[in-house]
Parts: C-alpha cells; structure tokens; sequence
C-alpha cells in the first residue's frame, strides 16, 4: 500500500510505501508516466540496489528515498546531479545531526561518516514516451543499521552516537535538495555545486586507489575537474577517471562486491 501526499517543499509530491522493491525503479516510472519531482520513499526495500547493479542492504529504520525528475538538463551534464546530490544530503545530513567535520563526501557519490560510509547515492537515466529526458535519484542512509560484510567500511548514525530518525533526515533533505537543484539551475551553476562538493570532499591530496573495469590506478588525489571527473596524479603524469571505486591510502582495496 502507498499514500501520495504534496511536499512540505513547493512543486513537489511525496509517494510514501510500507515497502517497496526498488524506489528507484518507482521514481523512474513515476516521471517516464509524466508525473515530475516525485519524492518515493519506503521503510524498506526487497530489491534495492546500488553502483553497478550491487546490493543494497536494506532493513527497517534506515532512510530509502528516491526522486524522479523531467527534463532535469541536458543528458551530457546529468551525471552531475550526483554532486548536487551529495552536497544536498552533506546538508541535510549536517542539520538533522550536528556532525560538523565528521561528516564528509567520498568521490563519486558517498556520505562519509568518521571515515566510513553512511550513505550511498545512485542516479539512473531514461527516456519519457514524448523523449524528454527522466533521471531517477536514488538515496541510500544508514540511520540505524549498517552492513558489517562491506569491502568499504560502513556506518550508521546510531552507532555513531548520532540518533536521528529517517523521516527527521529526509525532512532536512527534501529543503536541501531542493535549494541546490535551483543554484545547479541545469548546469549552469555546477562551479558552485563543485566548489560546495570541494570544501567536503574527504581525502584531497592523499594517496588512493581507484578500481576501475580495466585494472587498479594509484596516486594522488589531486581536484575534481570541471565535469566532476577526478583527477589523479602520478608520477606518468595526470589521469581523468570518470568511473571507479575509490579506496583511501596504499593499502590494497579488498576484492569482493559491496553490498551496501
């Protein structure tokens, strides 16, 4: 069973599910129906997911919201709602819990808490019937629970001595998601997005390891590039990744699938 109810954030709605397979898969029929800047949010998934197609871990009392969007922008510039995204949720994740400095953004797309992921953020795309492009938000948080079988290391706000409820968070980021949709205006505006995404980026100027399809690169963390594409450097000269799993430190990142 759903409830659709209006947003407490004008021009939005709110579509509210006890449980749900996926809220992306719903957000992106949502908006591919005709329906824009619907909010689906459920106490659980059966068939959540996140990058590439991994598992997401998804128990009751963590916050599972997607929004789906029309014409948001043009398709070469919608992957950077994934920054927009994650400055959003820094926010809201800040004023709901008073974190400060322990909060911090893992490139491409992770809320970082102490160090370790507390939030996953995935963006998908498709087409509308008239071609209009539809993008689907999806945003994972652990508020109470958190997957112990992680590659990554994972975190909840509870176990971070942060207790704060998944409707009070998603309140906060309904408002903040909002406010950096309109500075993102469709792009326009990302130089403020990224320099917003800069000043909580975790790890700038220190060694990491990006997995990518086609083999592990090592260096320096050195600036995200005007596209949001990170640039790492060595000693061949500098690298633009535009995909990849990032692991902090010389350590080798360890080899199984993440699942939350």
């Amino acid at each position: 069973m759903s409830v659709f109810v209006a947003s407490d954030v004008p021009g939005y709605a709110i579509e509210r599910h006890a449980a749900i397979g996926s809220t992306n898969d719903r957000a992106s029929d949502l908006a591919r129906s005709g329906l824009d800047k619907v909010w689906v949010v459920a106490d659980r998934q059966t068939g959540g997911r996140g990058r590439s197609g991994r598992a997401w871990s998804s128990p009751p009392g963590n916050l599972y919201a997607s929004l789906g969007l029309i014409d948001p922008c043009e398709s070469a510039v919608a992957p950077q709602l994934g920054f927009v995204t994650g400055v959003a949720l820094h926010a809201a994740a800040l004023d709901a819990t008073g974190a400060g400095a322990r909060l911090r953004l893992k490139w491409p797309n992770d809320l970082l808490l102490d160090g370790a992921k507390l939030s996953g953020l995935l963006v998908e795309g498709g087409r509308a019937p008239d071609g209009r492009l539809t993008t689907a938000i999806g945003i994972g948080v652990n508020c109470v629970e958190y997957p112990a079988d992680t590659p990554y290391p994972a975190i909840s706000l509870a176990a971070a001595g942060l207790p704060c409820d998944a409707a009070a968070l998603f309140t906060c980021l309904r408002r903040e998601f909002d406010r950096r949709l309109r500075i993102w205006d469709r792009g326009a505006g990302f130089a403020k997005i990224r320099a917003e995404w800069l000043e909580r980026a975790h790890g700038i100027g220190t060694p990491i390891r990006v997995r990518r399809p086609d083999g592990d690169r090592s260096g320096i963390f050195k600036d995200i590039d005007a596209e949001g594409r990170l640039l790492l450097a060595s000693e061949s000269g500098v690298l633009t990744v535009e995909a990849g799993d990032v692991f902090f430190g010389v350590q080798d990142p360890p080899r199984a699938e993440m699942k939350g």
